[in-house]
């Protein structure tokens, strides 16, 4: 059998570089990025107390700054309602203060909830600052007429990522004629270059919905530029500002105990031992462009329980985003084309040590930790990837630098990770070089190769591939993506060997090619029910190392947003799988649905339906699959959110029969009370539950009848920051038995938690 690939796909990347280069000097003339009006900040003439009153002293004098766009849904034309935002600085802070007209102030969507719970679907505005004026990445630091506090990292490389959270602080308030909004932000918590009088990106946003969802900004935002933070306006008056030494040290200490199921039918709960623990994080910025971060013995208790996803008749591992603080500074720079950085595969650290900063262009983070393990490893492969238990310790080390050329960069990534030898031992390093060339505003070629050598630990008991094996392959990806102001496409290709392991990364396959194109043109009607609409294709082929088909699919459809802050899309979607040695073919449409009506309701659907493969039994079927969700405000102080996913296949097999193979679902309910901007009580339920027909099963043996598992838990907590918490809870869990047909108790737990940081 052939091992070579078609020499069109040897050739894509090779010819995408060639093509680069012939076009280079046509695309050299283009037009770049065009940023916004130059804006002007000065030193406050006094005093400002953030309360969302834009009258104090500090702010006499200042001009506001009235020249704003509407980039959606108008194309950079006028807004619709007035907008002014204010500018000032002092020896220990940014202020931004600003004063928003509205016709009707009674209709303005301004909940209550907790920190990073703005949505799309709410009034909420804000600075978006890149103080190193890169033109690449900025902070955000937005806030609703409550003063509900979202904060993230926003890259025109690796996107929006909320996870990060910050030191600053915000206050608004509703008037007669609109609302108006203050921002403070210590410079401590700002990353940028010490020069006598630098020159910042900024960019001051309002979200604006009503009918349709507006947003307004102080910078056009050209539909033929791909990039974002490119447009910001820069920013000139800062002078003499603080030089680093900062200083963040956060103790904590947590008590909780357990009450375990003991085995047997009817046999009572035992409580456990209180288990006391005590750790702290530490961040220091010796300079304003530098952090390094410590934590001992860390505590992750504030990570809510994880997004529900169904597993059933699922090839490869599911993804689970990170939230813990120690692995989210500079969080761009683990974002790389291929997933090689996943932080959540180092399960329990007891400890960890890390720096993350610029020098000139080059920016650089560097990470050491040891795992306690007690999680689950990715064993990828072609056609699916195993999880076995990840019970021994591990020395896990993760760094990454990147030099900036413009609106290019090229950067280079380690990671490595040694587990100790009374665990089974062995290793996995993996190493390489990315870049992103931006020719022109239109254009982004992107591309990574990567080596990895892998020593297997010497545990077959948890995997019969966990028997000390040596392996080493590598993995490559090339990617074209334009975009104009109706038209845009993405052409990818990315080949990744049999032996490659990326054992702190997510890459849950390998031994694979693929050829992947998405394009679509996109309309904007005016004066209808939708006004932004996308006709698209996506289409992908896989094979393994021996060009034998893996998969393909064949989508077109359209997407549109609309009235009623509306999202709908619809795919027709023609698929084949090779499934063991067979190829199955299924025609799946799906439909999608996102709106929020009013003030008090969003809800979002996403449907997949008709054909479908089994993917255990290597069959064909026909199924269901559901995700839905509703949030219904009751006010501003109360929050319920629902979701119900689904998914059930049914088979009709000549020699075992018909009938509905399995049926999966996740129910949740989340409540929350905010007694204030600070303070809440939240609940959450959630069941879950699959039923399967054994007797449809190649192997009965292999599957239960019914699994089902409840969960509650009730968290009462106060924030003053981020970082400074108090927490009190209980969490139960219940689960089926099947002997007597119900579901047992098989735990609960009360824990509590008290968190300070403390500032220098």
């Amino acid at each position: 059998m052939a091992t070579t690939r078609p020499r069109s796909l040897r050739a894509l990347p090779l010819a995408l570089l060639v093509l680069g280069l012939c076009l280079g000097p046509q695309w050299a003339r283009a037009a770049d990025p065009k940023p916004g009006p130059p804006l002007t900040i000065r030193r406050a003439a006094g005093p400002i107390n953030v309360d969302g009153d834009v009258n104090d002293p500090g702010w006499q004098g200042i001009q506001p700054d009235t020249v704003w766009f509407e980039t959606r849904v108008g194309d950079n034309v006028e807004p619709q309602v007035k907008n002014a935002v204010y500018l000032a600085y002092d020896d220990s802070y940014f202020y931004a203060g600003f004063v928003f007209d509205d016709p009707s102030p009674s209709v303005i969507r301004a909940p209550l909830g907790d920190h990073d719970a703005l949505s799309g679907s709410t009034d909420y505005a804000g600075v978006i600052v890149d103080t190193r004026n890169d033109g690449k990445t900025a902070q955000m630091f937005l806030a609703n007429a409550r003063g509900l506090q979202y904060d993230a990292l926003s890259s025109d490389v690796s996107g929006e990522d909320s996870s990060p959270d910050f030191f600053w602080d915000a206050a608004g308030r509703i008037t007669a004629t609109g609302w108006s909004l203050e921002i403070r932000i210590p410079f401590t918590t700002l990353r940028y270059v010490d020069t006598a009088q630098p020159t910042w990106g900024i960019l001051l946003y309002r979200n604006y919905p009503r009918d349709r969802r507006y947003q307004f900004f102080t910078a056009r935002l050209p539909r033929d530029v791909s990039c974002f933070i490119c447009n910001s306006s820069k920013l000139s008056g800062l002078a003499d500002l603080p030089k680093g030494s900062h200083l963040v040290v956060a103790p904590f200490a947590t008590s909780s105990k357990a009450v375990e199921a003991t085995p047997g039918p009817g046999s009572p709960m035992v409580a456990g031992d209180l288990d006391n623990q005590a750790g702290m994080d530490v961040k220091w910025s010796p300079v304003s462009s530098m952090t390094i971060d410590a934590t001992v013995n860390p505590d992750f208790s504030q990570i809510e329980s994880d997004v529900a996803q169904i597993a059933a008749n699922e090839r490869f591992a599911l993804f689970y985003p990170e939230k813990r603080p120690f692995f989210l500074e500079g969080v761009d720079l683990f974002a790389t084309p291929f997933q090689a950085v996943y932080t959540r595969t180092v399960t329990s650290p007891r400890g960890g040590l890390r720096a993350t900063g610029r020098m000139g262009t080059n920016s650089y983070t560097a990470l050491f930790t040891q795992d306690r393990g007690g999680g689950l490893a990715i064993i990828p492969g072609p056609q699916g990837s195993e999880q076995p238990p990840q019970d021994f310790v591990s020395d896990v080390g993760i760094a990454r630098v990147r030099h900036d050329m413009g609106q290019s960069y090229l950067s280079v990534l380690a990671t490595g990770r040694l587990n100790h030898e009374d665990g089974g031992g062995g290793h996995n390093v993996v190493a390489g070089p990315d870049f992103q060339w931006r020719p022109n505003a239109n254009e982004t070629f992107t591309g990574q190769f990567l080596w990895s050598e892998t020593e297997t630990p010497n545990r077959t008991d948890l995997s019969s591939q966990w028997d000390g094996r040596k392996l080493s392959d590598g993995a490559g990806l090339a990617y074209w993506s334009h975009g104009t102001a109706h038209e845009d496409w993405y052409l990818q290709y990315q080949a990744l060997g049999n032996d490659f392991r990326a054992d702190n990364g997510f890459i849950p396959q390998v031994g694979f090619r693929e050829t992947f194109l998405d394009g679509g043109y996109t309309f904007r009607p005016t004066k209808r029910f939708f006004n932004r609409i996308r006709v698209f294709t996506t289409d992908f082929y896989d094979t393994d190392v021996g060009n034998n088909m893996l998969s393909r699919r064949v989508s077109v459809g359209t997407g549109a947003d609309g009235k009623l802050n509306s999202f709908t899309r619809v795919e027709l979607n023609q698929d084949a799988y090779l499934v063991g040695t067979q190829v199955l073919d299924r025609f799946r449409p799906r439909f999608i649905v996102q709106a929020s009506p009013s003030r008090l309701l969003d809800f979002a659907v996403d449907c997949s339906f008709g054909e479908d493969i089994d993917f255990v039994n290597v069959r064909n079927g026909t199924g269901v699959s559901l995700t839905s969700s509703a949030t219904l405000r009751t006010g501003n102080h109360v929050e319920l959110r629902g979701t119900w996913n689904m998914r059930w296949l049914d088979v009709n097999d000549p020699a075992l029969g018909s009938g509905r193979l399995f049926t999966a679902q996740v129910e949740r309910l989340r409540a929350m009370w905010m007694f204030n901007s600070r303070a809440f009580m939240r609940l959450i339920g959630q069941y879950v539950q699959t039923t399967s027909d054994p007797s449809l099963y190649l192997d009965p043996s292999s599957v239960d009848v019914k699994f089902a598992r409840l969960t509650g838990s009730a968290l009462l907590a106060y924030k003053l920051n981020w970082q400074t918490v108090l927490f009190a809870g209980y969490g139960d869990q219940h689960d089926y038995v099947p002997v007597d047909d119900r579901l047992a108790p098989a735990n609960q737990q009360f824990f509590a938690k008290a968190s300070y940081a403390w500032q220098h």
